[in-house]
Parts: structure tokens; sequence; C-alpha cells
């Protein structure tokens, strides 16, 4: 049975667009009625669907599953499903629908103008915000069209009236394009969705049972939430989200990859890869990459070897594939070892908390630049992993070299802040040690039987602190820094639970790693996939429909139906 769920949480679209139908219309603003969001040059509201009967404005319920958007009156019924994914399909019956510009004033540089296309009769609005336009292509009904041509201030909009069948095709697309026309009826095209999300569900998630109750509507989340390459999008890739977190940024896609690697290995390699694909001189990835903006102020933690080994695990890679990422991967190491860091230092810096990617963690409130120790032994990972690419390419010089690198953080990082229960952070300008409650500190337990068994041992007590109903707070509920929605100052992420797990299973503290991660399996199947969630009620926080936290959820579940 496809699984429902509410479009104030999850916006509902289809696995190649670019827009997605929301009353999200902004960050945290949610507008009285739907609307089309495209995600071209950032987050746009472009068309509003107004639900009708007669002429009053009518306020039917929504229902939604992974292959229908249907609103349901006393009056009818209007159903809403993706032809493809630039084109949608309405259909009412006894309802009518307000198809409306979102912006009601058309100036120079802003806004949405209406017109009627004399090539076809189509009723066509085209966004400034997002250069594109959405063209309105009636296959049943008498549409009434208010402020065609209309310049200035003013209602633009494609009526469909009440008491009567209709239905209608909105594309959208750039300059122009042939006429729209379908051979399959409505409901063919909504049989053929449910289709393809099967498909994909199947298999990224064919051990999903009863005690795995979240994982459809995981994998829709993922599944929606994919854009087909664009702009500086380069290949497929899983947004964070379709609402206003519409980007990837360079630690995130980590966790998309590695759930999705079983059973659509080349989708997983597309979102591995992605960010490399903009990496630059220097060797170092961008904070973030969307349709029309790559953004390098920040940099994101090294996970990516950690990740690669997950990902390898899972999905083999060939020869050309190894080569493709032992070259980018050693750039990307080698920025660490060389732009980041101190003469004489061992152990590399972040900038800024937001290089961590625990943007305002209480780690950096007396210093941003810090040597931390969860950076550290991500590069320990990061040059392991090198080291076993450089064997496998037949380079044994090159595995050496990264091999004694390992070793040296490793080294480093237990000799200069290993403090007696658990790790501090440290000023490369001054040497002055920086000490929090941050969940930051334990996260060297990703380095798993590499610890020595006492320091694993006083990370995972160290954990249990941490540990509340619903999971990891990444600051301590008593801690006097603590928010409930602060976000890493307290609230429970996706990210460092799914790392934590891993390393404390592969230290040997697999009841604790069980424990955590059926906590936060728990969460998600009762609080949904927000992008963090408070640590006390566990309700969902921010971004409703976030994919790491959806791939997460799916790693775990994996992992779990899987022992």
């Amino acid at each position: 049975m496809a699984p429902t769920f509410s479009v104030q949480d999850i916006p509902f679209s289809c696995r190649g667009s670019w827009f997605g139908i929301s009353p999200v219309i902004a960050e945290k603003t949610y507008a009285d009625d739907l609307h089309l969001v495209s995600h071209q040059t950032g987050m746009h509201p472009v068309l509003r669907f107004e639900a009708r009967d007669g002429a009053a404005r009518a306020d039917p319920a929504v229902v939604a599953t992974p292959s229908r958007l249907t609103w349901l009156g006393d009056g009818g019924r209007i159903d809403l499903v993706f032809d493809n994914p630039d084109t949608i399909r309405v259909r009412g019956e006894g309802l009518g629908l307000r198809l409306a510009a979102a912006a009601t004033e058309l100036t120079p540089f802003s806004g949405t103008y209406l017109y009627t296309d004399p090539v076809d009769g189509s009723h066509v609005f085209t966004s400034y915000e997002t250069g594109r336009r959405y063209r309105v292509t009636v296959l049943a009904g008498d549409p009434v069209v208010a402020g065609s041509q209309l310049l200035g201030a003013g209602e633009r909009h494609v009526d469909l009236p009440s008491g009567t069948t209709w239905e209608i095709a909105v594309e959208e697309y750039a300059t122009a394009r042939a006429r729209y026309s379908s051979t399959a009826s409505f409901e063919q095209v909504a049989d053929a969705v449910h289709q393809q999300f099967a498909l994909f569900l199947e298999a990224v998630a064919p051990w999903r049972s009863d005690r795995t109750p979240a994982a459809d509507l995981a994998a829709y989340v993922m599944w929606s939430a994919t854009v087909d390459p664009g702009g500086f999008v380069t290949r497929p890739a899983v947004l964070m989200s379709k609402h206003w977190m519409d980007k990837v940024w360079s630690w995130d896609h980590c966790f998309n990859a590695i759930a999705l690697a079983a059973g659509d290995p080349g989708l997983a390699w597309d979102q591995f890869r992605l960010p490399f694909d903009h990496q630059d001189p220097a060797g170092a990835l961008p904070d973030s990459v969307t349709h029309s903006e790559v953004l390098h102020n920040f940099v994101k933690p090294p996970i990516h070897g950690w990740a690669l080994g997950l990902l390898r695990a899972r999905a083999p890679l060939d020869r050309e594939q190894l080569r493709e990422v032992y070259e980018s991967l050693s750039r990307w190491t080698r920025f660490w070892l060389t732009g980041r860091r101190a003469p004489g230092h061992e152990l590399a810096h972040y900038q800024h908390g937001n290089d961590s990617g625990w943007d305002n963690a209480t780690t950096f409130d007396e210093h941003r630049v810090l040597e931390t120790a969860d950076l550290a032994a991500f590069l320990v990972i990061q040059l392991r992993e090198l080291a076993r690419l450089a064997a496998e390419l037949d380079e044994p010089a090159a595995a050496q070299r990264w091999s004694a690198a390992a070793d040296r953080m490793r080294d480093a990082l237990l000799d200069q802040l290993w403090d007696s229960d658990r790790f501090i952070a440290r000023s490369p300008i001054t040497g002055v040690p920086s000490t929090s409650a941050s969940l930051l500190a334990l996260m060297p337990i990703v380095l798993g039987a590499e610890l020595p068994a006492e320091v694993g041992a006083r990370l995972a007590a160290g954990l249990r602190a941490h540990l509340t109903a619903h999971g990891l707070a990444t600051e301590p509920v008593g801690s006097p820094h603590y928010a409930a929605d602060g976000y890493w100052r307290g609230p429970i992420w996706a990210p460092s639970t799914v790392l934590i797990e891993d390393g404390l299973r592969r230290a040997g503290h697999t009841e604790l790693a069980d424990e955590i991660s059926r906590r936060f399996r728990a969460l998600c199947e009762k609080s949904g996939f927000a992008e963090n969630f408070d640590a006390v009620t566990g309700a969902g926080l921010r971004d409703r429909a976030y994919t790491w936290t959806a791939s997460s959820y799916l790693i775990l579940a994996a992992a779990c139906e899987g022992r």
C-alpha cells in the first residue's frame, strides 16, 4: 500500500523534476494554498493553486501519495499527477481551480507575466525569478482568463470553473517547445508514476518489513527530491530538500550515496561525485552546489574516505572509477594537509564552525579557528582509504606514504588532544585549548578499533550522557548552553548519529550502537525526516523533508534488517 503524507511536511514531486507542489514558499513560510514551487535559480513560488466552489474559495482536504495529489471537498475533487519531470496533469470533477501567478505585481525585474500564445492557444506564465515559462494547455473544459498581457499590479490567473469536469497540463520549460500532446489518459499517467516509484522503492529498500515502517516514506523523500542535471548540478542529484534547503552540501551527499549504493549504484556514484565536479585548484570541495550557485566560502568535513569505504562495500567500483576517485580524494586530502595545517603542526584545523558542518556547536564559542579531534579522526580514515586505493591501483610506494601519514595523524590526535576522558580542541594560533560539552568532542569514536580500547570505552561512556529517549543530543540537555531548537547546540541530527553508530560498532560497543540506532529509527517513525529534532520531545525541527535524515534512516534500517 502506498504511503500517504502531509504536504505541510513533504513537497509533492517526482524524480527528475526541479519543482514541487507545496504550501512552503520560503524558509519557514507557509501559504494558505498549495503552490508550484520551482528550484531553478533558487526557491521561487510561481503559481498558486486555489480550489474553488462557485465564485468562492474552497477549503478541501489535501491527500498525497507518491503518485497522486488530491483535493477532496463536498463539491468534488481535483487530482494532480506528474506526466514527466517538467509536466503535471491536473483534473477536476465538480471543484474548480484558480491557477494564479504567485506574485501580483510585474515590474521590469520581477514578477510573472501571463499571455495567450497565438501559436497553440495555450496560456503561458513567464517568471522573471526562475527564467522559465509555465504553459497551461487545456485538455478539457472552458477556462476563464484574467490579466492576460497585464503589466504592473493586478491578478493574473486561469480559472477552471466548478460544477464541470476539466483537465489541464502545466509545463515548465525555457523558451519554446512543441505543442503539448499525450495519448495517455490521466489514470495511465498516474499508474506510470506509481510504477516508477515502486521500482525505486524495491531497489533501495527490498529488505523493508513491519519492523521498518518508515522505509517507504524515506524512499519517497529521496526519490522526490532528486533532480535532473541542470545549471551547476552536473549529474542527477538528490537535493537536501525541495523546501528551502534545496542544495547539495559537501558532506550531506555522502549519506545519500551510501543509502542508494546497493539498490541504485549509478545514482549513488553520481551523489558521491557531484561536489568533486567543482573541486577547486587547491583541491577543496565547495561548501554547496545548487542550480545557479557554487559556494566556496567554507568547506565541509572530510568524511569522504569514510563514506567511500561504505559505498564500496555496497557497490564495488571498476578500475576506472577507482582511479578517478583516488585522484580527486588525494587532492581533497592534500588540501587539508597543506592549506589547513599551520607550519610545524601535524593536525589540520577548521577556520569556522561551518567548516565542520556543526556550524554553531559550542566547541567554537571561544575560538573559531581550531584543531579539533573530529577533523583529525576523519583524516585518519581518509588517509587509510587512500592507502587501500593506492595498493589496489598498484602504487605500493604511495600506499606506504598514505599509511604513514595516517599513523602520524592518529598519534598526534591522541598525544595532543586526548584529555583523560574526552578530546579537547586547540587554537593553532595561540595553542590555547578549548573545551566544551558538545557531542563533537566524542566524534573520534568513528575511528572504531583504531582507537586504544580504553579511549573507546571512555568515549562510549561519554556518549551515554548525550543519549535522550530519542537519540544523541548534540549538547547535553543539562548543559547551560543547551537550546531545544539551537541547531547544533542540542537537537538530534542524522549524520552525527550514523557516524557514531558506525564507529561504536567497529569499536566493539555493539549494544550501545544498537540502542542508538533503535532510538533514532523510532524518532523518524514518529516525527518524520526533519532536518533535526528536539532532543527532549522528539519533535521535528526546521526543514521537514530532509534527505540525509531519510537516507540515514534507510542506512540504519537496512543494517538492522540484515542483522
